[in-house]
């Protein structure tokens, strides 16, 4: 039997990377997905493969509101919602921006790596309640040491952290929240638009890629779909019914190895 047989489910960031990823591993383990996108041109391929669609972005609280009434009500329920979304700033060093670019892309980048989770629990957690459910946030190496990211990156995944811990303590005993932290990912994500980041893509620049190589003691860099089965158990309620205010290091021993 399928691991989330009859699942209701939302993936934020679904459009691509580890999100696209994690919608896809979901449906073939049983689940319904509501799938997030922020751009209209990511739909058709997510409702071809069964997802039901949802355009906006994630750091106004109206977008994880439809999604969780998409969920509910198309699926009559909703287990699990991954707050998978985010961008990353390229390693901007701080002496690199004016004050008015630190401002907004401050902004920006909380808004969607945590504002964006904290929406989600207030717009699910009455769903999640009535199913015993979960939330699930992606967060990164850079949530636990200095150097995946810039300033701003590793802030907000700091700060991610620790709203995982606080929803974790607040949602309990009723509903679990955790989340998975993969590092060096050859993914798309991108970066703020305030930092003229918006269009760029990580995984765009290969010698970027191959840079990190040498620092992983697994020896690659890792592809979305090494991390998923991380999500799949953290949204099983039974597989997983211990496990709350956790962040699963997914990064190839990148950490230990600093």
């Amino acid at each position: 039997m399928a691991r989330l047989e009859g699942y209701g489910t939302v993936v934020t960031g679904a459009g691509s990377g580890i999100g696209r990823a994690v919608v896809r591993r979901f449906l073939a383990e049983g689940a319904n997905v509501v799938a997030v996108v922020r751009k209209q041109s990511d739909r058709a391929g997510l409702e071809t493969e069964g997802a039901t669609v949802v355009v906006g972005d994630v750091s106004d609280y109206d977008t994880a509101e439809r999604a969780v009434a998409a969920a509910v009500d198309k699926f009559g329920r909703l287990d699990a919602y991954v707050s998978n979304a985010g961008l990353w700033d390229f390693h901007k060093r701080v002496e690199k921006q004016s004050p008015d670019e630190l401002q907004r892309a401050f902004d920006e980048i909380f808004a969607v790596n945590v504002r964006a989770t904290l929406y989600a629990g207030r717009a699910a957690l009455t769903a999640l309640r009535e199913t015993s459910g979960t939330l699930i946030a992606t967060g990164s190496n850079a949530s636990f040491l200095a150097g995946g990211g810039g300033a701003l990156y590793t802030a907000s995944k700091f700060a991610l952290r620790g709203l995982v811990m606080q929803l974790a303590k607040e949602f309990a005993p009723n509903v679990r929240v955790n989340a998975v932290a993969p590092g060096a990912t050859d993914t798309g994500i991108s970066g703020p638009a305030a930092l003229g980041q918006r269009e760029r893509e990580m995984n765009a620049d290969r010698e970027r890629i191959a840079a990190m190589t040498p620092h992983m003691p697994l020896g690659r860099v890792s592809v979305p779909e090494d991390h998923v089965s991380l999500y799949v158990l953290l949204a099983s309620r039974t597989e997983s019914a211990y496990i709350t205010g956790s962040m699963l290091l997914s990064d190839g021993g990148l950490t230990m190895s600093v």
